[in-house]
């Protein structure tokens, strides 16, 4: 999964509170055959990500290949446009560069970037693609790293950031015996957590990710569960501002939804398989 200091920026990015918003309303109504849409390069499809590309949103550093929750959604927006993946090709842009103002010279880019109104203010994005689940993170071998369900988690003690839908989601969901130990910043739970001054953290799936790849050994994500009553945060495609596609990704996004395309690569590519099974 992520194995270097990049990914952080996207983790923390991704684990920031963020209203829902898909930005302007679709630019275009005209029919979405492939060879009237205005593309970046004329004849391809331009899909951008950050290099390096981390798992489980992408595989082998390679988005090419399909593979991993991203690479595989992209390809499935593509599918539904008209592109075969002989006329894809990928770009590599910054996580922060892709939702700059600006021109773009991608036609959209994938990279776990979060929905948020003041993003939408300066480019567009699809509707989303993922809809961010919370997680749960203990020391393998642990009595919370055993857990098989949310009522198990009940006793444990819990370490959160405040000021985020985790801890929301511990009291509304989680509802554990003993308060959380609750932290300004999601370094200094996951420093309480490798002094074992919690028993676990509450952190936002692609943030598990990453504290398990990256922050603390022998860890492991016990599983993932959804909040309820906060507003949920999104991934989404990003598009330049005013860009043409826009209809038409946003079309091509809607129906992967309802044929269930995007639940079944969601399953696939960040479910039990990533080591994230789903609690109840």
């Amino acid at each position: 999964m992520l194995l270097a200091f990049g990914a952080l920026v996207t983790a923390v990015a991704a684990c920031a509170p963020a209203d829902n918003t898909t930005g302007a309303a679709p630019t275009t109504s005209t029919a979405c055959t492939k060879d009237q849409l205005k593309l970046a390069t004329p004849g391809k499809l331009t899909i951008a990500t950050d290099k390096p590309a981390y798992e489980p949103w992408f595989k082998d550093d390679d988005p090419a290949n399909g593979q991993g929750f991203e690479s595989a959604v992209a390809f499935a927006v593509a599918g539904e446009l008209g592109f075969d993946r002989d006329e894809i090709q990928w770009s590599t842009v910054k996580f922060d560069a892709a939702f700059a103002p600006g021109p773009k010279t991608f036609d959209f880019d994938v990279n776990q970037v979060s929905i948020t109104p003041d993003r939408a203010k300066a480019v567009d994005f699809s509707p989303g693609y993922y809809t961010v689940k919370q997680a749960i993170v203990a020391i393998d071998g642990s009595k919370a790293a055993a857990a098989k369900s949310l009522a198990e988690l009940k006793d444990v003690k819990i370490g959160v950031q405040v000021g985020t839908t985790s801890l929301d989601a511990v009291k509304d969901v989680i509802k554990p015996a003993a308060d959380p130990n609750v932290y300004n910043e999601q370094i200094d739970a996951v420093t309480a957590l490798k002094n074992k001054q919690v028993d676990a953290l509450v952190v936002d799936l692609p943030t598990a990710f990453f504290v398990t790849a990256a922050q603390i050994e022998k860890s492991k994500i016990v599983g993932q569960f959804s909040a309820t009553g906060a507003t949920p945060e999104e991934f989404g495609l990003v598009m330049q501002k005013g860009s043409p596609l826009k209809g038409c990704v946003d079309k091509a996004m809607e129906a992967l939804k309802s044929k269930g395309e995007l639940a079944k690569i969601e399953q696939q590519w960040l479910g039990s398989a990533a080591g994230a099974p789903d609690l109840k």
